[in-house]
């Protein structure tokens, strides 16, 4: 799949496209994540088929997709970040993803598995993945953070492995870490997304209401 780039971002790759193999059924998010190497330091959109579309924008054949850094004139959008994972996390590639240069403060969390063996986690992972989008985005608004990104893993999880992974850039401490407090309450409260430990399934809230489930 062929990606066009702009103005800094072709100065920095050095040519007006980059090739990406993509496989069936990717998300915007899976591109970013390709390339971060081309990225780091700014924050970037994709716009597909001349649209501006968010993380988890699926990708088909035949889609124009550019990478889109901050246009002159303007303020600089905030990256938000969003997925439902089978795989290992990483913390470390959600940093690269929220780091910008206006950030003085980047904050991280993992959730991770502990005293038993493993967990086991399921989602509705459509609904879950607009609504970590959902979460991300307007925690970013309500923080003023640079950029935010959450994912979560489903399937099984092994001891001392993250379930799921946070991480907030901000210009100061205190929003980053409001922000990031923020989006994992907020996942853990509306999240169709469901535990089970040593054979049971976790009791927990009723999403959006605060109520046990």
């Amino acid at each position: 799949m062929r990606i066009r780039l702009f103005a800094g971002l072709r100065d920095r790759a050095g040519r007006d496209a980059v090739e990406l193999e993509l496989p069936a059924g990717a998300l915007v998010a899976d591109a970013l994540a390709e390339l971060r190497w081309l990225t780091s330091g700014t924050s970037v959109v994709m716009a597909v088929n001349r649209e501006y579309a968010d993380a988890g924008t699926v990708l088909s054949p035949g889609d124009e997709l550019a990478l889109i850094p901050p246009v002159s004139g303007g303020a600089q959008a905030a990256v938000a970040h969003a997925r439902i994972v089978g795989e290992p996390l990483s913390a470390q590639a959600l940093l690269e993803l929220v780091a910008d240069p206006r950030a003085g403060a980047v904050v991280s969390f993992s959730g991770v598995t502990r005293e038993v063996p493993a967990l086991e986690y399921e989602a509705y992972a459509e609904m879950a993945e607009t609504k970590l989008l959902a979460i991300v985005t307007e925690a970013i608004e309500r923080h003023g953070l640079c950029a935010a990104a959450a994912e979560h893993r489903v399937g099984t999880v092994p001891l001392s492995e993250p379930s799921v992974v946070i991480a907030a850039s901000a210009p100061h401490r205190a929003a980053a870490f409001a922000g990031a407090r923020e989006i994992i309450d907020r996942i853990k409260r509306e999240a169709p997304i469901w535990k089970r430990e040593e054979g049971e399934w976790v009791a927990g809230q009723t999403p959006g209401t605060g109520t046990p489930r």
